[in-house]
């Protein structure tokens, strides 16, 4: 698991040096950077998006995931999650909660994340994973200076999920086909437009209810290509 390792200390020191550069960055350049991470976002997004197969497996996980994240209302919980941890560390950054739920899904529902955990948990390379860790080390700089150390505190969930991902990859190998990775990239991609809508502030979605739909459409594609056999 050394790419996960790196990966996360990669992370850890980007954020860090926003940090530092966050206090001597004015509102009006924080503003610029800010738009700057939406439109990559909404870019990444739409990229993973244009490749997708089986639409409609992805949009019946989509929409089943959707309900069970609102039923369970992950969003608030994830919220007041995030405001419980900034009270306990006496943080003021409005953006904190927003900051941690954004790095998240930003490291960690990239095809580069799932392809690259589920190469190193099948012994192949680590050279995805890697080459992952020093893109997220530069994006975490400019996501630290704009939300500040919640870019920092997710470094935790990210090794756990690319952690997981890969433990999973050496159990369940066979599982993870081309077929079943482009279907997962797909409905990252489509949180992640989701995503940027946020951040420019076009509109407010509650992408954390659309978590389960990462499980569902692995859950979809497992019955989908059981009956095709």
């Amino acid at each position: 698991m050394i790419g996960t390792v790196v990966n996360t200390i990669a992370v850890v020191v980007g954020s860090c040096v926003g940090l530092c550069l966050k206090k001597g960055i004015s509102e009006r350049y924080k503003k610029s950077f800010f738009q700057v991470i939406g439109l990559v976002t909404l870019s990444l997004g739409i990229a993973m998006v244009v490749d997708m197969k089986q639409i409609l497996v992805c949009v019946f996980a989509m929409i089943v995931g959707s309900w069970l994240g609102t039923w369970c209302n992950l969003e608030k919980k994830i919220e007041h999650l995030g405001d419980k941890l900034k009270n306990c560390l006496r943080i003021k950054n409005e953006k904190f909660s927003e900051g941690l739920i954004t790095a998240f899904l930003l490291f960690c529902v990239g095809s580069m994340t799932i392809l690259g955990a589920i190469q190193e948990g099948l012994g192949m390379s680590s050279d995805l994973i890697l080459t992952k860790s020093i893109l997220d080390g530069f994006s975490s700089i400019i996501l630290a200076s704009v939300f500040g150390i919640s870019v920092l505190l997710s470094a935790l969930p990210l090794f756990l999920f690319q952690a997981l991902l890969t433990l999973l990859a050496m159990q369940l190998a066979p599982f993870f086909t081309a077929e079943m990775i482009n279907v997962l990239t797909s409905v990252g991609g489509v949180m992640l437009v989701g995503l940027g809508f946020n951040i420019l502030e076009i509109k407010k979605i509650p992408i954390s209810n659309m978590l389960p739909s990462l499980i569902f459409v692995c859950l979809f594609m497992f019955l989908y290509q059981y009956i095709n056999f």
